[in-house]
C-alpha cells in the first residue's frame, strides 16, 4: 500500500510518512512538515470557487461524534486569538475522491457511479483524529493509520475512472487530514505554529466512521465561511450493500430530496 503514495509538489505534507500505519511516525512526520511553514495562505483565495461553484464529492462525515466535536471545540477556542475560521460542528469532514463539477458529471453518471460503488467490499474505518498540526491554509488534526484510508481512497477513485468521472488527485498524492479551522490571511506561521503546539499532548480520539457519503458541495458566507453539502448517497462499511432509505442530509435545500442527485 505505501507504494501507492508518492512525493507530489501540490500535497502537504510532499512526502507520505514512511509508515502508514504506526501513529507516532505519522503524527511526528504531519507534525514536522507543518512547523517547518514559512508563512500561511488564505485558505478562501482557491480559484474556481465563484460564481455558485458545486461539486461532487466523496467524504467522510461524523455527525455522531461527541467526542471528536469536543475536541475540535476545545482546540478552536484555544487558538481563538488567531483570527482564523473555525470549522462548524456539523460540517467536520475528511474529503476523499473529488467525482467533477456538476456542471461536468451528468445525473446519469451519477447513477452509474453509485452502481459500482454499492459492488464494492468496504473495510471498517479504526481511525483516530491527533491534535494537533497543520498546513499552509489550515489547523487540522492528524489522522491514523493512512492504510484503510488509502485503501478506501484508491477504490473509489477507480470506480470513478470506471464511471468516467472527470476525478481529482490521483491515490499517490492523497494525504488524508481532519481540518478544524482555517487560515483566512497571508501570515507569518510562527505564532501559529507556537500555539498549535501548545495543543499537541491532547489525547485522540476515536472516529465513529460508518458510512462513505457522496455530496454535492458548495461553498457559503453566511452566518460564517464554510463548506457545506447535501448528501446524495451513502455507502456503508464493512457491507457490499448501500442502506435502502433515503441519505440523510447535512444542510438540504427545501424542496428538494437530498438523494436524488442533480
Amino acid at each position: 500500500m505505501a507504494s501507492q503514495l508518492m512525493v507530489d509538489q501540490r500535497s502537504f505534507p510532499t512526502a507520505p510518512p514512511p509508515d502508514l500505519d504506526d501513529p507516532h511516525v505519522i503524527v511526528e512526520h504531519d507534525w514536522k512538515a507543518f512547523a517547518a511553514v514559512a508563512r500561511m495562505t488564505d485558505h478562501w483565495a482557491r480559484p474556481g470557487w465563484s460564481g455558485g461553484r458545486r461539486a461532487y464529492y466523496w467524504m467522510l462525515t461524523f455527525p455522531n461524534s461527541p467526542r471528536l466535536v469536543s475536541l475540535a471545540r476545545h482546540c478552536q477556542s484555544s487558538l481563538a486569538h488567531l483570527g482564523m475560521d473555525p470549522i462548524p460542528d456539523d460540517v467536520l469532514h475528511v474529503t476523499m475522491t473529488r467525482i467533477g463539477d456538476t456542471a461536468h458529471v451528468s445525473p446519469a453518471q451519477i447513477q452509474h457511479l453509485i452502481a459500482l460503488a454499492e459492488e464494492l467490499s468496504l473495510a471498517s474505518l479504526p481511525v483516530a483524529a491527533h491534535p494537533l498540526a497543520g498546513s499552509q491554509g489550515a489547523v487540522r488534526f492528524t489522522l491514523t493509520p493512512w492504510t484503510p484510508l488509502v485503501r478506501l481512497y484508491a477504490q473509489l477513485s477507480e470506480v470513478g475512472r470506471r464511471a468516467r468521472v472527470p476525478g481529482g488527485s490521483p491515490t499517490a498524492a492523497f494525504r488524508p487530514h481532519l481540518g478544524i479551522q482555517y487560515s483566512n490571511r497571508s501570515q507569518s506561521a510562527g505564532a501559529v505554529i507556537d500555539s498549535v503546539a501548545g495543543l499537541r499532548q491532547l489525547a485522540p480520539v476515536a472516529l465513529d466512521v460508518t458510512t462513505v457519503d457522496l455530496v454535492e458541495l458548495r461553498r457559503t458566507d453566511r452566518p460564517q465561511r464554510a463548506y457545506r453539502w447535501d448528501v446524495l448517497h451513502q455507502l456503508v462499511l464493512g457491507t457490499r450493500t448501500a442502506p435502502p432509505s433515503p441519505a440523510r442530509s447535512e444542510t438540504a435545500r427545501p424542496g428538494r430530496s437530498p438523494s436524488r442527485p442533480t
